[in-house]
């Protein structure tokens, strides 16, 4: 529980002063972002995609699906982003990402916990449905030593309540997908994960939100709700902390 964690957090702010990561502001509790801050990270707000929850300006009535998933298929109901893509919000992931900087994913995870104002989220938050983290290759998880979908949403699940269970794990070690196009990634990703072993009976889960960092054309997050539903999953949703 968070405040069996105060005793070390002031420990640990002891030690190491925490400063805000966006503008060096002092800081305690084990937080890294300050108040206004957090308050100035562009959070999605409708109207947005109701299948891939891009944002878009302007007034639309009602929901809608976008140009770039009309005529799309997805193995997951719907994905929900709670920031929309800005320097400020993809400078904290790339550090806690590709810098290490660990304590970032509880306040990103934080953020992340935004989208559960979506109605569709506020469902599964009532139904406690598990949070399932998008599994690195056990290569690339000893090179960066932690998994980030999985920091993360250790994180909202102590926000939330909802367990974490990582019901997938990567079988093969794909190329980078950051300057593939949607087809590519597709095809980058077939069959690059499975489910890990034992499992519990997923068809028994009341549904899955599956956990990552960045959601971009869906394709990662896609290729691993496939695998949930050949396993008898039933709803599946996804989020993440940004909207690439």
């Amino acid at each position: 529980m968070p405040g069996n964690r105060k005793p070390l957090t002031d420990l640990l702010d002891w030690i190491y002063p925490p400063v805000c990561a966006i503008c060096s502001r002092g800081l305690s509790q084990g937080k890294a972002l300050c108040e206004p801050c957090a308050e100035r990270m562009p959070r999605i707000a409708a109207p947005f995609c109701d299948v891939c929850g891009e944002p878009f300006q302007g007034l639309i009535d009602g929901p809608f699906d976008c140009p770039n998933c009309k005529g799309l298929s997805f193995h997951f109901e719907f994905a929900r982003a709670a920031m929309e893509r800005s320097d400020m919000v993809l400078d904290l992931i790339h550090r806690f990402k590709y810098g290490r900087e660990l304590h970032l994913g509880g306040d990103l995870g934080k953020l992340a916990c935004g989208a559960f104002s979506d109605r569709r989220l506020a469902i599964a938050l009532d139904e406690k449905w598990p949070l399932v983290p998008v599994p690195l290759h056990r290569s690339r998880q000893m090179e960066r030593q932690f998994n980030q979908a999985e920091e993360i949403a250790r994180s909202i699940g102590i926000e939330t309540g909802l367990s974490v269970m990582p019901l997938l794990k990567r079988v093969r070690r794909t190329e980078t997908q950051t300057r593939l196009s949607r087809n590519q990634r597709m095809e980058n990703l077939k069959g690059a994960f499975a489910l890990r072993k034992p499992t519990p009976e997923i068809g028994a889960l009341p549904g899955i939100i599956l956990v990552d960092d960045v959601f971009t054309t869906g394709s990662t997050v896609d290729e691993c709700a496939k695998v949930l539903r050949k396993a008898g999953a039933g709803r599946i949703a996804v989020l993440t902390v940004m909207r690439g």
